[in-house]
């Protein structure tokens, strides 16, 4: 070895000599649970239902609502300009599409889909910006 290497190495020995191990508080643990509990229960996130118990509620009453009004208030009988007019669109579409024949439940749902994707996007556009909100 060199000699200027000795004399760091005996330097090095001095100093470590001269200087006591530090340790650490007394509540130190206890401190640093504390702070990786507090940073877990940052992450935890509660379950928080898109659309809440009582908008489930009260769709499901409009739509028993619905029912119960369409029951009960429709008439057999019908207006004659309306019947009238009714008939004249119906058969421009019937003789246009005379050869697909659809059920009334693939009716509705080709009216209640594209209503119901764009509540969706509303909903589901608001619920991302609060949550990734700066």
């Amino acid at each position: 070895m060199k000699e200027s290497d000795k004399n760091i190495e005996k330097l090095i020995e001095k100093m470590m000599a001269d200087d006591k191990l530090q340790s650490p508080s007394i509540d130190f643990t206890s401190k640093i649970m504390a702070e990786v509990q507090v940073l877990e229960e940052k992450k935890l996130k509660t379950y928080k239902p898109l659309i809440s118990k009582t908008v489930w509620m009260l769709m499901g009453a409009a739509v028993i609502a619905l029912i119960i009004y369409i029951s009960l208030f429709s008439s057999t009988e019908s207006n004659l300009e309306i019947d009238k007019v009714g008939k004249l669109y119906s058969d421009k579409i019937s003789n246009t599409f005379s050869g697909i024949h659809f059920s009334k439940n693939i009716l509705y749902a080709i009216l209640i889909v594209p209503f119901m994707i764009l509540v969706q996007v509303g909903i589901l556009k608001n619920y991302f910006d609060k949550k990734y909100e700066l």
